[in-house]
């Protein structure tokens, strides 16, 4: 099974590299639900803290300043515990 993987404290140069500030963004209120990833997406967390559960996995915590990659076809629940924001893209 694909796994979720974060690198935490990202620097601004590596950011910078990535092009990170030209990504769409995408915000939610503290809530719950599932989602499938139907493509690759690497995000960076602005602000906020959610848990995301990959099914028959163990859950994950992402939060301000980490960037996080979920693998195409992965199905997973989200639980945000504080409205998040994050700069996102597919591949």
């Amino acid at each position: 099974m694909d796994t979720i993987t974060i690198e935490h404290n990202v620097t601004p140069a590596k950011l910078d590299v990535l092009f990170v500030d030209d990504w769409p963004t995408w915000s939610k209120e503290i809530s719950e639900f599932d989602w499938e990833y139907d493509q690759t997406e690497t995000c960076y967390i602005i602000e906020g803290k959610a848990i995301v559960t990959p099914q028959g996995g163990e859950p994950v915590t992402i939060e301000s300043g980490d960037l996080v990659t979920f693998p195409k076809g992965m199905k997973c629940r989200w639980q945000i515990v504080e409205a998040i924001e994050k700069h996102y893209k597919f591949e």
